[in-house]
C-alpha cells in the first residue's frame, strides 16, 4: 500500500486585508509562508465554500509564499451571500487584482472541485500569468455534470441522503430541482430560505468522502456557513457559471504548455471522473493522476498525498 502524505505544521498568515473590488464587494484575502516564495494562489470550492486554515498547509512554508481569499459572498468577504456582480468572471478579475496586488508577474494556480473550474477560467483567460496548475476533482459546469448531481444521478448511490435533498421541494417543482431551490434561496420567507439552504448543502457535505466524515456534515449543517454557500452554487449553477457548454474543455489549447497536475478520485459522487477524463483526453501533456480508492474531497489520503507530491515539485522545480 501506497504511504500516505501529511500537511504540513499549521501556520498563521503574516498579512491580511480586505480588498474592495469597486463593486459593492471587499473580498477577504491572506498570505503565509515566505515572502518572496514560490507564489500560489488557492481557489477555493463551492463556489461560496470559502477558506480555512487546513488549505494553508497543502504547501511548504518555507518555499511558498501562499495566497488564500475567500470569493465573493462567502467566509469573511462582505457582504455575506450577496449574488450581486457575483459571476464566473468577477472572480476571474479579483484573482488578478489580487495577483497586481502583491505585486508577482507569474503564479501557481492551485483548485479543486469549483476550484478546479475557476483555476481553468482564470489560466485560459491569463494564461501568460500562470507557472504552474494544481487541479483536483475536475467540474466544468457542463449541463450533464450538473444535472447528474442536483436532478438524480447521484441518488442511484445515495438514495437516503437523495431524499433530504428533495424535502423542501413540492412533488411538482422536482422536474427541476435547481429552480426549484432557487425560488427559495432567493426568496423573501426567511424560515424557508434556511431549510433550504442546510438541505442543499448537507447534500453536498454527506457525498464529498468515501466514507462517512460526521465532521463535513456538520459544517455543512451550520446556518450561515450553509447559507453562502447554497445561495452561491445554486446562482452559479442555474446559470451554468456563464460559461458557454464545454467551453473550459474546448479552450484547453490555450494552457496546454504550463505545467499541470490532475488528480481525480475514481468514487468521487460529486464531480464524477468522466469530467476529468474529458480534460485529460483533450491535454495529454498534464500529470493526470487517478486515485482508486477516493471520493472528491482534499482530505482524502490518496488526494492529498497526490497534491502535497505536486506542489513539492512545482516548488523543486519552479521556485
Amino acid at each position: 500500500m501506497t504511504a500516505t502524505r501529511t500537511l504540513y505544521p499549521p501556520i498563521e498568515p503574516y498579512a491580511h486585508g480586505h480588498l474592495d473590488t469597486g463593486e459593492g464587494h471587499l473580498v477577504y484575502w491572506e498570505r503565509c509562508g515566505t515572502p518572496g516564495g514560490l507564489p500560489v494562489v488557492f481557489l477555493h470550492g463551492g463556489p461560496g465554500g470559502g477558506c480555512s486554515p487546513m488549505q494553508r498547509r497543502m504547501f511548504d512554508p518555507a518555499r511558498y509564499d501562499i495566497l488564500l481569499f475567500d470569493q465573493r459572498g462567502c467566509g469573511r468577504s462582505t457582504p455575506h451571500a450577496s449574488l450581486e456582480n457575483n459571476t464566473t468572471w468577477h472572480l476571474v478579475a479579483d484573482i488578478e487584482r489580487l495577483r497586481e496586488m502583491i505585486g508577482v508577474e507569474q503564479w501557481v494556480v492551485f483548485g479543486g472541485s469549483w476550484g478546479s473550474t475557476l483555476a481553468l477560467a482564470y489560466a485560459e483567460t491569463h494564461p501568460e500569468r500562470v507557472k504552474a496548475l494544481a487541479l483536483r476533482g475536475i467540474f466544468t459546469l457542463r449541463r450533464e455534470e450538473l444535472l447528474w448531481y442536483y436532478q438524480g444521478g447521484g441518488a442511484w448511490l445515495y438514495p437516503d441522503k437523495w431524499d433530504a435533498f428533495l424535502a423542501p421541494i413540492p412533488e411538482e417543482e422536482r422536474g427541476d430541482l435547481m429552480m426549484a431551490y432557487n425560488r427559495r434561496l432567493t426568496g423573501n420567507d426567511p424560515v424557508e430560505r434556511e431549510k433550504a439552504a442546510i438541505a442543499w448543502s448537507v447534500w453536498e457535505g454527506s457525498t464529498l468522502t468515501l466514507l462517512p466524515d460526521p465532521n463535513m456534515v456538520k459544517q455543512h449543517e451550520d446556518p450561515t456557513y450553509a447559507l453562502a454557500f447554497s445561495r452561491i452554487e445554486n446562482h452559479y449553477f442555474v446559470n451554468a457559471g456563464w460559461l458557454a457548454e464545454g467551453q473550459l474543455i474546448r479552450d484547453v489549447d490555450r494552457i496546454r504548455h504550463i505545467p499541470t497536475v490532475i488528480v481525480q478520485g475514481r468514487y468521487d459522487i460529486a464531480t464524477p471522473v468522466r469530467t476529468a477524463w474529458d480534460l485529460h483526453k483533450a491535454w495529454p501533456e498534464a500529470d493526470f493522476k487517478l486515485i482508486d480508492d477516493a471520493g472528491h474531497a482534499l482530505s482524502e489520503p490518496g488526494i492529498l498525498s497526490a497534491l502535497l507530491d505536486a506542489t513539492d515539485r512545482f516548488a523543486e522545480h519552479l521556485g
